[in-house]
């Protein structure tokens, strides 16, 4: 019998999400989720996220078209972070680049990564 989910929101009632391509196992983004973002996940296969800016519900991609198809949740062993293996249409950064990691630290500066 499977183990129970039940997520362990923090005290914003977030959960961290990583994203990451489900094609190359690369990291895409890092968002955050409340009960209700998970849920609209579930329902809908496209990633949904709580945007701390907006302070609402935010499909990934609702006006870029740039969504996230996902394929696997998966769950760390404290139920308080998620990984999403996502297939995305379009660069998955605001930016137009297609990770949100796009630079690495080198010294005190960044540079751009290949």
């Amino acid at each position: 019998m499977p183990e129970p989910f039940t997520p362990q929101f923090d005290a914003q009632g977030l959960l961290t999400a990583v994203v990451v391509d489900a094609g190359d196992g690369g990291v895409l983004m890092v968002a955050f989720m409340d009960a209700e973002a998970l849920a609209a996940t579930r329902a809908t296969g496209f990633a949904h996220f709580h945007s701390r800016s907006r302070g609402r519900l935010w499909k990934k991609g609702e006006t870029s078209g740039h969504v996230l198809a996902v394929e696997e949740i998966l769950v760390d062993c404290d139920q308080d972070a998620l990984v999403l293996r996502c297939r995305p249409a379009g660069p998955a950064c605001h930016t137009g680049a297609g990770s949100c990691f796009f630079r690495r630290l080198e010294g005190e500066g960044l540079e751009a990564v290949e």
